[in-house]
């Protein structure tokens, strides 16, 4: 098992130690001292700290590879966020594959997307945004290795309450039930030579493919969605090492006639860059 792999696991081994240690006191009164409860989370949390901010062997060949061209995912306004070209681990983390990871957010026109909340409403429902329900494409011809579907869309996370909720309490349990309750519905495509594409956040029941699918570069494959770890409908796009996320190293990309848009910059996606890999 690869290291990130079993540091994964044992974080999370770790993690439902403690709520069963929490739940045996509440429910049969255990009689031991209540810092006792706390002592799985020590270890758990210098685990997870070395997983995550642990990029790889120094000896690999994908701890900094040349930046790989892929077609932008999306066609149309959008804008980034979370973006490598500003930072990396651009999600604060190498875990889960994010090194190199970007979020993007559909911008059609000035104002077309909902403002940050900061006195309310605490949600708005995800037909509010543009990006719901917008198709995302594959961004090279290849082979999906993973595509999960199911979960639900659930309400944007649009002001401070709305954030409270999703950081400290939703986030917690969706850690807890693993990387598939964070990245919510997604796809995983192989693109060949060792390299894999993930797509997170799409919108339940929207997938066109299976696993073991072949596709060409610029086929729709899902839309987007607002399912699993996020605060509204939005892509979330990375390159990575292997197809199990808590296994992957992130790998660099750039797309075709675009590059790497930086935080809150505008980028437009023609139909035809779609279908150049």
């Amino acid at each position: 098992m690869p290291v990130r792999k079993a540091g994964t696991v044992a974080f999370h081994a770790l993690r439902l130690v403690f709520v069963a240690m929490v739940a045996a006191r509440v429910g049969f009164g255990r009689g031991y001292a209540v810092g006792r409860d706390l002592l799985p989370l020590v270890p758990a949390y210098a685990v997870v700290t070395v997983t995550s901010r642990w990029r790889g062997a120094p000896d690999s060949p994908r701890v900094a590879p040349e930046p790989l061209a892929v077609a932008a995912p999306v066609t149309g306004r959008w804008s980034a966020l979370n973006s490598p070209a500003d930072r990396t681990p651009s999600h604060g983390i190498h875990a889960h594959g994010q090194t190199c990871a970007i979020d993007v957010l559909a911008e059609p026109g000035p104002d077309a997307r909902p403002g940050f909340g900061r006195v309310g409403p605490i949600a708005r429902p995800t037909r509010d945004f543009p990006s719901f329900g917008a198709p995302v494409l594959a961004a090279a011809d290849a082979t999906v290795v993973r595509a999960a579907d199911g979960q639900r869309d659930h309400l944007s996370r649009h002001s401070p309450p709305g954030l409270v909720h999703l950081m400290p309490v939703e986030g917690v349990v969706r850690e807890l039930t693993g990387t598939g309750r964070i990245l919510g519905n997604h796809v995983v495509l192989d693109l060949g030579n060792g390299t894999y594409a993930a797509y997170a956040h799409l919108r339940r029941g929207s997938l066109t493919v299976l696993e073991g699918d072949r596709v060409r570069a610029g086929r729709p494959i899902a839309r987007c969605g607002d399912s699993g770890n996020s605060t509204e409908p939005r892509l979330h796009f990375q390159l990575m090492d292997a197809p199990d996320p808590d296994a992957a190293r992130g790998v660099p990309f750039t797309w075709n006639g675009i590059g790497v848009p930086r935080d809150k910059e505008t980028f437009e996606a023609p139909p035809a860059a779609l279908h150049s890999t």
